[in-house]
């Protein structure tokens, strides 16, 4: 007993060295001050920087700084700037670079501008100290991103500018940082320009050349090894850091070109994403926020005046610089004051880039130890400020969205229910995924599975054994944390069984694959499909996923006339639309200049904000005159109708078998919406009846094929 109680004594002696305690003492503090600080309204990051302060060597001594809590960290650090590229949207992106621009040069300048003449004149330090310091300001930390990604407003045009800011303003700084350091060593010649300049060059095409490519190859040859997909993305997060020092910039550089260059591979419902967000956001990031707090001194605010009145002043003119920034694009973009404050929030924390200018600087003599201590004072503050504006922000605007989609009716289907019935189990994985995609992430229905056994002698055994093997859709709907719920049935044929469960569960959408057969009774689009089209009157997904969702480039959309009348039309054109965010990629609308209109009018009143690029069509008889227009990573979407329907044409009979005859190697999707809505007004169409009009192209259609008949059998007599 004694010598147990001895070897506690022994091992709770502060500062701790058992790795096994310290890393249970981290983890305890993860778990714990978020709970205990959300009870009185205080952002999680906030808790576990006042930990790390508590917990350091300038706290009560617990812990002190070790290899071990600086790789933690440094996986931190970079995991914050590589999610950040993950979770990017780059097409919003690329329809903003302009504002990001103008935001980056915002946020970099006024700091900078503000900054200088305080350190120069009012601190009174030389030239060289001052801008290195004036330069810190211009940088900033994405420590409140993790608030906006849980919140789901990562894609907020606002969070994709003061992101894409971030890239800018801190590339420029660590350049800054490279110049003064050069300067400071008496090597900044033309040799030093040419060799950081070349050294980027080889550096960018690495990461937007090359690693895209070998990424794709990977995913499409391993699909199957799900394990090995996160730590390949790891392991090129932490090579692409490495090439940015070499290159000479800092490793968060390389982790957020990491982000980008991955981004279009990663969707963000995908199984794959939730384990990088679950691991950074469960435990590394954690472990750099503790981290940060562990570096704070607060004695440093009682040793004497000058230290104080650094720190203040750093303090002052790092949030004022970063604020002027945030609101002066907020006037000249005419963005809303959250979406200003959520700039401001977003771009305010000093942290990653600021410790490394600061540290170098500090190792190089060029700063001395007041504005260390200052900067240490500085990122706490900022990093509090930063929590608070942030969470305030993104929760303002959550619940403006959620306003605007109850009066819009926009995308969101929050009851939505969608069905996916199967035959067999094998590569039912892509489908499912792509159902995952779709699915409406605020619905609290899960995705039914549904299996169809046949009422015969032998149908309790095989119902017991599907039921078994559904639950492998279970759990690979778990990995993206998606609630799937698995449904057998009896039923004397399948597509009555899946009509039938499609009514029971008040479905919206059913997603089919796309089947087997090729005989003649089978030409258009199967036996089963045909019927349950002509049973159901849900929105179908008829699907051929020939390849990863994630390797496509470009989503081709085929629209017939008067689709924009039918039911199922705003449901299924965002579903699309979403698709297309998932997967980063544009979407290529063939239509008529009237249905282009209406999905323009769509777009703009449900704020869609999928990248969409219109072409006019129509050659409908002609309809393979489209393939000049795909490539081999399109993915074709073709809206469809059943007989009858508003845009129902006789020539929408043959095209799915044109398309699994033609683009064989490509993925194919078929939407069958559901019909004619009667609460839309048809004022344009008053006089148009769609069904006669058909039937009497049909009759035609027969008649002079009958008639080439004749004709062809008179020239071989």
């Amino acid at each position: 007993m004694e010598y147990f109680i001895s070897q506690l004594v022994e091992h709770f002696k502060l500062p701790l060295h058992s790795p096994i305690l310290i890393f249970s003492l981290i983890l305890l503090i993860i778990l714990l001050s978020p709970i205990l600080l959300k009870k009185i309204n205080i952002p999680g990051i906030i808790g576990l920087i006042i930990a790390g302060v508590a917990i350091g060597p300038h706290g009560f001594g617990i812990l002190e700084k070790n290899s071990a809590i600086d790789l933690f960290s440094t996986i931190g650090l970079l995991y914050i700037m590589f999610i950040a590229g993950l979770e990017l949207d780059l097409n919003e992106f690329k329809v903003n670079r302009n504002k990001s621009l103008v935001f980056g040069l915002f946020t970099f300048a006024i700091p900078l501008s503000v900054g200088f003449p305080v350190c120069f004149y009012f601190l009174d330090y030389n030239f060289n100290t001052s801008l290195l310091t004036a330069s810190m300001f211009a940088t900033h930390t994405l420590v409140a991103y993790p608030i906006v990604s849980k919140l789901g407003i990562s894609k907020n045009q606002a969070v994709a500018v003061a992101v894409g800011g971030t890239l800018l303003t801190d590339t420029a700084v660590l350049i800054i940082l490279a110049v003064i350091m050069g300067s400071n060593q008496g090597s900044l010649g033309s040799e030093f320009w040419i060799r950081l300049g070349v050294s980027l060059a080889i550096f960018s095409a690495i990461m937007f050349l090359l690693i895209p490519r070998i990424a794709k190859w990977f995913f499409q040859k391993l699909e199957s090894e799900k394990h090995s997909h996160y730590i390949f993305v790891l392991s090129i997060m932490f090579f692409a850091g490495f090439l940015a020092e070499v290159a000479g910039v800092e490793a968060i550089i390389g982790a957020f070109m990491a982000g980008l260059a991955l981004n279009k591979l990663i969707p963000h419902s995908s199984a794959l994403m939730n384990r990088i967000e679950f691991f950074g956001n469960s435990l590394f990031i954690p472990f750099f926020l503790i981290s940060v707090g562990m570096l704070v001194d607060v004695s440093v605010i009682l040793s004497g005046p000058n230290a104080l009145i650094v720190a203040a002043t750093l303090s002052v003119v790092a949030l004022v610089g970063k604020w002027l920034a945030a609101k002066l694009t907020q006037l000249t973009f005419k963005y809303s004051n959250t979406q200003g404050n959520l700039i401001f929030g977003l771009s305010s924390a000093h942290a990653a880039a600021t410790l490394a200018v600061i540290l170098v600087g500090y190792k190089a003599n060029i700063i001395d130890e007041n504005i260390l201590n200052g900067t240490i004072i500085l990122i706490l503050i900022t990093c509090i400020v930063a929590s608070f504006v942030t969470e305030k922000a993104a929760k303002t605007i959550l619940i403006e969205s959620d306003d605007n989609e109850e009066i819009v009716k926009a995308s969101a289907f929050h009851s939505e229910h969608i069905l996916l019935p199967i035959a067999t189990i094998e590569n039912i994985e892509k489908i499912l995924e792509l159902t995952i995609l779709i699915k409406d992430k605020k619905s609290a229905n899960p995705i039914s599975v549904l299996s169809v056994v046949s009422n015969d002698h032998e149908a309790e055994l095989n119902l017991l054994k599907t039921r078994n093997k559904l639950e492998e859709f279970v759990k690979q709907a778990s990995a993206s944390e998606t609630k799937v719920n698995t449904i057998t049935t009896i039923d004397h044929n399948a597509a009555s069984g899946i009509s039938r469960i499609s009514r029971e569960i008040m479905a919206d959408i059913i997603v089919m694959r796309w089947p087997r057969q090729h005989g003649f009774i089978d030409k258009l689009i199967g036996e089963k499909i045909d019927s349950v089209l002509s049973t159901s009157d849900k929105t179908v997904f008829v699907c051929h996923i020939e390849k990863p969702l994630a390797v496509h480039k470009r989503i081709v959309l085929a629209i017939p006339p008067l689709a924009e009348y039918e039911n199922g039309f705003v449901l299924w054109l965002n579903k699309i639309a979403i698709l297309a965010q998932e997967l980063s990629i544009s979407i290529q609308v063939h239509s008529n200049e009237t249905t282009e209109k209406a999905i323009k009018k769509l777009n703009q009143s449900h704020k869609i904000t999928a990248t969409m690029h219109y072409h006019p069509f129509n050659e409908w008889e002609d309809f393979l005159v489209l393939s000049r227009s795909i490539n081999k990573d399109d993915l074709i979407v073709l809206a469809s109708a059943r007989k009858g329907a508003t845009s129902y044409m006789s020539i929408l009979d043959n095209l799915p078998s044109k398309l699994n005859k033609y683009f064989t190697s490509n993925s194919k999707i078929i939407i069958y919406p559901q019909e004619y809505n009667s609460t839309i007004s048809l004022e344009p169409y008053n006089d148009f009846s769609a069904e006669p009009l058909n039937k009497s192209i049909e009759a035609v259609q027969k008649i002079s094929k009958g008639i080439g008949s004749i004709f062809k059998k008179s020239d071989t007599n």
